[in-house]
């Protein structure tokens, strides 16, 4: 299968691809305009939630058999980062909805008196 571009970051020192021209290294200023740019900001983003991942998601080693393994290590660290996202964003919910009820429950009730 052909490449069509490959975008790889500077560690990398080589590659026996066919066309050399279709391999952007990260921070390459030399012919890169258009879509190319465009892709190489896009890797940039995800960069760091791939570390993040391979740091505390258990993605930087695979105790799995195969390619299969391979896949389902991915899946399921890609899935325990979006559950990790959910729950800071539920324990946050939790935060201002006590925080409100705090402020409510702390004001002095004001009586009306009858007329």
């Amino acid at each position: 299968c052909p490449i069509e571009r490959a975008y790889v970051d500077k560690g990398y020192r080589g590659h026996d691809a066919q066309n050399p021209r279709r391999v952007f290294i990260s921070g390459q200023k030399r012919g890169v305009f258009g879509v190319i740019k465009r892709e190489l900001r896009r890797r940039s983003a995800i960069e760091p939630i791939i570390g993040h991942l391979k740091a505390e998601g258990h993605l930087g080693r695979c105790y799995l058999k195969g390619r299969a393994g391979d896949a389902a290590n991915v899946v399921l660290s890609a899935v325990g980062h979006n559950f990790r996202r959910i729950l800071a964003w539920l324990r946050y919910l939790l935060c201002l909805f006590l925080a409100q009820l705090w402020r409510t429950l702390a004001r002095p009730a004001s009586i009306n008196p009858a007329s």
